[in-house]
């Protein structure tokens, strides 16, 4: 049984280890391939004991464990923060002005780091493992240059965390199938033929061709996709024109769609092109319609689910076991687990009576630090319990 009082290789207990690399990777935020100061620190912390490998521009990884093993398992933390301006006031904020961890990855990567140092003092047995540290996690493409520059090569399974705010310290959610959203960005360029507002029997109108498109967007959840599926299609702005007499050239919507499953992500953009064509004939304009998919849906394997499950057994600190939580939010170890079976849990850190529930990206993010040692335990125990299980159908 993995406990709260355990001492980390530096002499620390596992929580004040935790928190102070926690709070030392939080003052030094940075963006998406910008990484250097905290591959830096991450380098300097991980060097103490194991081989670092560069990968995916600003990523490390560093292989513990047997390489003789039958299988590997990759562990996995982000390292990228936001471009928020921080509001916490901490003593620990940001010294990056404009930039700021409000995600969790400070936490992520203090879990993984300090768990990979107490693996490396006792690796489990016929288990190889790659610890990833995956830079531009938030929309930057991360997780796809870490696998363009072999992160996953010779590797069976991965497994993943989240710091959740949404979640009440003490729950995981550990979600067969999908847990977190593909996420999309559409755009619709409407085209028509601008003139006079007083005159708009001689012009095409974009404005009103893309009042009926939004509208219209609406039917493909509620008409086009089964109603066991979830689907969202938002609409998140819209820009035309300059003038209040003037019937513009164009107008340009933008918004995005989140899925589950690939299948829904391709009919969904199926019908959104249906759509847009059907409303541009209709209305004499023409639609340009473009579809960039940021991630994919993270899609977790029964098998590597239920073995997370009962990696639970090995820890305290989790009160209650979720699974059939899900979130329209997305994440791009979806592009990982589209490669290797594997599981991503979301590990409660909000907690409401201290004051911390403000939502992911807000300014004023920040979450309990008690998480971090079901988090940091929760990547050793699925170590452990993969290493005593027979092969996996997964």
């Amino acid at each position: 049984m993995m406990t709260t009082t355990s001492t980390s290789p530096v002499g620390m207990s596992l929580r004040d280890r935790l928190v102070t690399v926690r709070r030392d990777l939080h003052r030094i935020p940075e963006l998406a391939f910008h990484e250097r100061e905290t591959r830096a620190y991450l380098e300097r912390e991980l060097g103490r004991f194991a081989t670092v490998v560069p990968v995916g521009g600003t990523g490390l990884y560093v292989d513990l464990g047997p390489a003789s093993a039958s299988r590997t398992l990759l562990l996995r933390a982000d390292m990228d923060g936001l471009p928020v301006m921080e509001a916490t006031g901490r003593p620990w904020a940001s010294q990056h002005p404009g930039k700021m961890h409000a995600c969790g990855h400070d936490g992520h990567m203090a879990a993984l780091l300090v768990a990979a140092e107490l693996l490396s003092q006792a690796p489990p047995d016929d288990l190889r493992l790659r610890v990833l540290f995956q830079p531009a996690e938030e929309g930057g493409g991360g997780a796809q240059s870490c696998i363009d520059d072999g992160a996953l090569d010779g590797v069976d399974g991965a497994f993943g965390i989240h710091l959740w705010n949404e979640l009440p310290v003490g729950t995981v959610a550990l979600t067969p199938g999908g847990i977190m959203a593909g996420v999309v960005e559409f755009t619709i360029r409407v085209r028509g033929r601008g003139g006079h507002g007083a005159m708009p029997h001689r012009t095409a109108d974009p404005v009103v061709a893309a009042a009926q498109l939004v509208v219209a967007l609406q039917s493909i959840a509620s008409r086009f996709t089964s109603p066991v599926e979830p689907v969202v299609v938002t609409v998140g702005s819209i820009h035309a024109g300059s003038a209040f007499n003037v019937i513009p050239e164009e107008c340009v919507l933008n918004g995005t769609v989140r899925t589950f499953s690939f299948s829904e992500q391709e009919a969904v953009e199926g019908h959104l092109r249906a759509i847009a064509n059907g409303i541009g004939a209709a209305t004499d304009t023409k639609m340009e319609v473009t579809w960039t998919v940021y991630t994919s849906p993270t899609v977790n394997d029964e098998t590597y689910a239920e073995l997370a499950g009962k990696s639970l057994e090995r820890m305290t600190g989790v009160r209650r076991v979720l699974t059939d939580y899900r979130t329209m939010a997305g994440e791009d170890f979806g592009e990982i687990l589209r490669v290797v079976p594997g599981c991503f849990a979301l590990v409660g850190s909000g907690n409401p009576d201290l004051g911390l529930a403000e939502p992911h990206h807000s300014p004023r993010f920040d979450f309990d630090e008690e998480a971090l040692v079901i988090a940091c335990d929760l990547h050793r125990a699925v170590a452990s319990e993969l290493a005593d299980s027979g092969p996996l159908d997964g």
